[in-house]
Formats: structure tokens, C-alpha cells, sequence
């Protein structure tokens, strides 16, 4: 799975102006009183970079798309640069080396995460997956997603699921094409038969069905699916914006933004869910253990049952607890729904701008899978080469975490002829890698065919494409996250025909906005008008 989203660096569009000022005030006083007596400090040397304001650094270079203004300033100061963030310092690799450099060669010196209020309030205190900081408990969260979760047995175990929701995608589809009107692709689809996918695995149920509805799965302290994708996009929000308190530690407490009291509300009310879950699981597991005995185990095991069941093993020398499951549980829901729609609707979006390219992918699934039946992961794994390059090239331009999840600097570190102290945040730019001209072909230009054929993939291995990341800190779930991508695009495009509303005369007319978050989607949804392609009979 994509980055759960989890997986940016904290920014969102600046506070408004009287409240940015107020604290730019508030701030400049007590730094003043803070420099004296300060003892001296050493030098370091630091990567180019601009010189920074004080108390704020460089954030007034920042707009709402920090990725983008990211890549304008490693135009002038090189493929790694040093800014100034609040109180901390922020080094950017920009280039496939430099990330090598961070993410392979020295990984061991960067396997640390930052501490942020998000991490603290909505995710049990650093006790998920992906913020839990370097050690024990985190060595053994990657013991288990690499042992329990993730192992190609289960993942293949669940490939049903993954048919069954994707039939159910088409079908929503097909009935909505009667209309003739244009449909909301993403938050009316492709949302839905994400997080339907990822919480059949995750919770063993379909929480809500793939027209909105709600379904009688649908149970306890969240009852409807606007509730439910309200807890997510807040989740998602909250784990993304530019919190003060985060950069600017001695303003925390004040939160003038008001960000901390809605992480609490939040964690609360998906606190309060998390906790039917496991309750309802533990009922169902006394049942069937008086049931069936210890044999109960070996069948219909979700990831909750895995996780319940690692969860106070006295063979481990960490023990993740009731709280570990919650965090880990939420983790998988958020992070593997997420970034697999947007992925989906990015791609969606680049092939209706581009008709030739869409021609090309639906002529190879004609010829390969023909019109008597849908598309199978099979089909994606082995025969469908054009389809993988879209994929690809979806990634490369529109990566889901443009800004890798955040690094840490375990202790002072030398790269490439700089000093990178003790504690320095370190972002990778997968975004400007996947526009380095030094790498490739016309980068800003759409064009699958550059992966015909080519070795890179995105498994971790090749630094000039990294939507997964890479290392020890990689996702977990990426294997996971591209099955759900590569069998939903295939029979999107094997099952319809597309094409814009009407008033957008050329493809040039649709946005391509982005709304910068814990994950990158657009600005504004995809809508598209859908015509079903193949014998009606398949759609029932």
C-alpha cells in the first residue's frame, strides 16, 4: 500500500493572517529572552540553502503545495539542501543518489520518525506502524507485517475479496452509466471499494456497500458511511497540516490553531470504534474456540485476528498490547484505503488527457483478456505489460506521498561532503526525482512507453521511482496496495468506455489540480461520463 497515507511531512495552507502574526509576535519575544545564556554551539556543515527568518525559518517559502516549492528551491541550491523549519533543521534530497544515500547506504543512521502532536494524539502515543519511532517496539512491528500480514500465503488467501470488490465496483458503475450523467469517480466509487477491500481484509466485514448504502455489517459506535469517511479524510487532514506547536515546541501548549483539540476529538471517536472491533472479535473468537477447539486459528483469520492473536504472546520480547492492535488496526484501514483510490483516480485522470494512451491500454485488454470475461490479477501479473507501464507512469508524475514520510537523524551523520547534525528531519523529493531531466525523457509528458520493457520498478530497489519508499522504512503493505491498483484500473478500463462532460471540448480543459495532505489527490473530483463496454450479462 501507498504511503498510509499515511506519510508527509506536516504542511497544510498557512493560518490565517491576524493569527500568523499574533504568533509571529508572541514568538520573536520569548526568542529573544531565550538567546541569553544561550551556550555556544558547533558549527556545522550544513547543505546549501536559503538563509532563514528568524524563529520561523524558511517557512515563509512554503505555499500550499510544499513538494512544489520544495522542487523551485532545489532548482537554485542543488540535490541536497539544507532549510530551517521553526526550531528545526530540514534537509531535502532531491536527486536518485542523494536518496540512495539516505534511504540505503546510511539508512541505519535515518530509521528514526519526528515527534509530532498527530503521532502523539492520533496514534496511540507513536503505536502504529508507521510513527512508531526507532527500537524494539518498532523492530517488531516490521517483524510482524513481515511474518503475519504481508506474507504472499495470506495476501493470496484474500485475492477473493479483491475479485468480489471489484465486481461490486463495476456493478455501482453500470447501474450509475444508465443515467447518462456524469459520474463522481473517486469519492463515489473508487473510495468505497478501497476502504471495502482494506476493512474485509483488516476487520473480516464489508462495512458499507458499493453504492454508499450502508450494510448490515455496519454496526456500533459507527453507523454510516458519512460518518466513517469523515473520521478517515479528518485522520488524513490532521496527520498533514502545518501545526505550529510541532515546529515551534515552546508555542505547543498554546494550540492556536485549534488543531490538537480536533486530533483529540478525532482519536476519540476512532478510538471508541477500534474498540467494538476488538470486542466484537474477542466474542467471536470464544465462540469458536468452544466450538472447534485450538483448530479455530488455522481457518478465516483477518488481520485483527493475527494481531489479537500476537498481541500479548509471551514467546516475544515485546509485547504489543490492546493498544498495539488499535494503532496497527487503524494503520491498515487508513493507509490501505486511502492512496489506492487516489492512485486510481490520478490515473484515470492522465488517461482521459491523453486518448491515445487510453486507446493503447484498452486494446491490449481486448487482446489479451477478450470481451467474454473480466480481468483477473493473473492476467495484470503475466500478460498485461502496457497496463503496468500506465501504472508506472502514474507514479512517477503523480506520486501519491510526493514528500517521503519523514526521517530522523539518529546521530551526526556526514553525506556527501555535509554534516547532517543529530535530530535533522530528512525528506526525500520523490516528486522532483520523478521530473529530473538527467533521468527522463521529457519528464512533464505523459508517456507509459519510457517502462516497455525497462527493469525499473517500484519495489524500493530503483531510486529514480519510489512511491513506496524504500529501505527498512519502506511501506509494509506496498505488494498489497498494488494488487488493489492494478486490478481495479484493469477492468475500469476493460469494462467501460470514457469520456468527459460535456462543456470540457478538449482534454486539455480538465483540471489537474492538487490538494496537498497526508496523501496528494486532486483538487477538485474526477467526473466522468462511463458506457459499459462489454455483454451486459457480465455487470449482474
Amino acid at each position: 500500500m501507498p504511503p498510509p497515507a499515511p506519510f508527509s511531512i506536516p504542511m497544510e495552507l498557512p493560518p490565517p493572517l491576524l493569527l500568523t502574526s499574533f504568533a509571529m509576535v508572541l514568538a520573536i519575544v520569548i526568542f529573544g529572552r531565550r538567546l541569553k545564556g544561550r551556550p555556544s554551539r558547533r558549527v556545522y556543515r550544513l547543505p546549501p540553502g536559503p538563509s532563514p527568518w528568524p524563529v520561523i525559518g524558511n517557512f515563509n517559502l512554503i505555499g500550499a503545495l510544499p513538494h512544489r516549492s520544495i522542487h523551485e528551491l532545489s532548482k537554485k541550491y542543488g540535490e541536497l539542501m539544507h532549510l530551517r523549519f521553526g526550531s528545526y533543521t530540514v534537509v531535502v534530497a532531491s536527486s536518485a543518489e542523494m536518496a540512495k544515500l539516505f534511504l540505503k547506504t546510511h539508512d541505519l543512521l535515518f530509521l528514526d520518525r519526528p515527534r509530532t502532536a498527530a503521532g502523539r494524539h492520533t496514534t496511540y502515543n507513536y503505536g502504529d506502524i508507521t510513527w512508531s519511532p526507532y527500537g524494539a517496539y518498532w523492530r517488531h512491528a516490521r517483524r510482524i507485517c513481515a511474518t503475519q500480514l504481508f506474507i504472499p500465503g495470506r495476501l493470496a488467501s484474500f485475492e477473493h475479496i479483491r475479485a468480489d470488490e471489484v465486481r461490486s465496483l463495476v456493478r455501482g458503475l453500470f447501474a450509475a452509466s444508465a443515467s447518462g450523467r456524469a459520474v463522481r469517480l473517486g469519492k463515489d466509487h473508487l473510495s468505497t471499494f478501497s476502504m471495502n477491500v482494506i476493512t474485509r481484509m483488516v476487520l473480516g466485514k464489508r462495512l458499507f456497500d458499493a453504492a454508499g448504502g450502508e450494510n448490515a455489517a455496519a454496526e456500533g459506535p459507527v453507523s454510516s458511511l458519512p460518518e466513517f469517511m469523515w473520521m478517515m479524510d479528518e485522520l488524513m487532514l490532521l496527520n498533514g497540516v502545518l501545526n505550529i506547536g510541532d515546529w515551534i515546541p515552546w508555542l505547543d501548549r498554546l494550540d492556536l490553531q485549534g488543531y490538537v483539540r480536533r486530533m483529540k476529538r478525532v482519536a476519540e471517536r476512532f478510538d471508541a470504534f477500534l474498540e467494538h472491533v476488538l470486542d466484537a472479535h474477542s466474542q467471536h473468537q470464544q465462540r469458536r474456540h468452544e466450538r472447534d477447539g485450538e483448530s479455530f486459528v488455522a481457518r478465516d483469520m483477518d488481520m485483527v485476528d493475527v494481531l489479537m492473536q500476537l498481541a500479548d504472546d509471551p514467546t516475544f520480547d515485546v509485547q504489543i498490547g490492546r493498544v498495539g492492535v488499535k494503532a496497527f488496526t487503524q494503520d491498515l484501514i487508513v493507509g490501505g484505503s486511502e492512496s489506492t483510490a487516489v492512485t486510481v483516480e490520478w490515473a484515470m485522470s492522465e488517461l482521459l488527457r491523453n486518448p491515445s494512451v487510453l486507446a493503447m491500454a484498452a486494446e491490449e485488454l481486448d487482446r489479451v483478456v477478450g470481451r467474454g470475461r473480466w480481468v483477473t490479477e493473473k492476467d495484470v501479473a503475466h500478460d498485461l505489460p502496457y497496463l503496468q507501464a500506465v501504472i508506472k507512469e502514474t507514479m512517477r508524475v503523480h506520486p501519491v506521498a510526493p514528500l517521503l514520510p519523514p526521517h530522523v537523524a539518529r546521530e551526526d551523520a556526514s553525506i556527501a561532503g555535509y554534516d547532517i547534525p543529530k535530530g535533522t528531519h530528512v525528506l526525500i523529493n520523490v516528486w522532483t526525482i520523478g521530473r529530473d531531466p538527467a533521468v527522463w525523457d521529457a519528464p512533464e509528458e505523459f508517456r507509459p512507453e519510457r517502462f516497455v520493457g525497462s527493469k525499473v520498478d517500484v519495489k524500493g530497489q530503483d531510486f529514480e521511482l519510489l512511491p513506496f519508499g524504500s529501505g527498512r522504512r519502506m511501506c509494509p503493505g506496498y505488494n498489497l496496495g498494488l494488487k488493489e491498483i492494478q486490478l481495479s484500473l484493469a477492468n475500469l478500463l476493460h469494462g467501460f468506455t470514457w469520456r468527459l462532460p460535456e462543456g470540457m471540448v478538449k482534454e486539455e480543459d480538465l483540471s489537474m489540480d492538487e490538494l496537498f495532505g497526508l496523501s496528494t489527490t486532486r483538487k477538485f473530483p474526477l467526473e466522468v461520463i462511463v458506457q459499459p463496454r462489454l455483454p451486459s450479462e457480465l455487470y449482474a
